[in-house]
């Protein structure tokens, strides 16, 4: 069973920086995706971005894109999502997630909770002044 454990949400001012980090085990499959969602109060559950662990690469949603970046480190079966120029809008809790990988395009599903098995608990990203 895929067990996910995100960390790294904090209270930030606008214009800061943070890194969540989605450590994950129990894969059995030999590649996977691994997606970043974020739910803010009153609002629906959006995609941010996901990476492939086939090749690293890697969607953005067009909100976070040049600002945010998400990256993979397969050694320690840890997805990064690097947050930068946070804004208000950002606050949210954000959630990692696992599925598998579309092994005929190795493109990882952007935005598509159904199609992500494994969910972690969320780690709670605050943006204020």
């Amino acid at each position: 069973q895929v067990q996910l454990v995100e960390s790294g949400g904090a209270l930030v001012q606008p214009g800061e920086s943070l890194r969540l980090s989605c450590a994950a085990s129990g894969f059995t499959a030999d590649y996977y995706a691994i997606g970043w969602f974020r739910q803010a109060p009153g609002k629906e559950l959006e995609g941010v971005s996901c990476i492939s662990s086939a090749d690293g690469s890697a969607l953005l949603a067009d909100s976070v894109n040049g600002r945010f970046t998400t990256s993979i480190d397969n050694a320690k079966n840890t997805v990064y999502l690097q947050m930068n120029s946070l804004k208000p809008d950002d606050t949210a809790l954000y959630f990692c997630a696992a599925g598998l990988l579309d092994l005929a395009t190795m493109v990882c599903p952007m935005g598509l909770p159904d199609d992500y098995d494994s969910w972690g608990q969320g780690t709670q990203v605050t943006v204020s002044s």
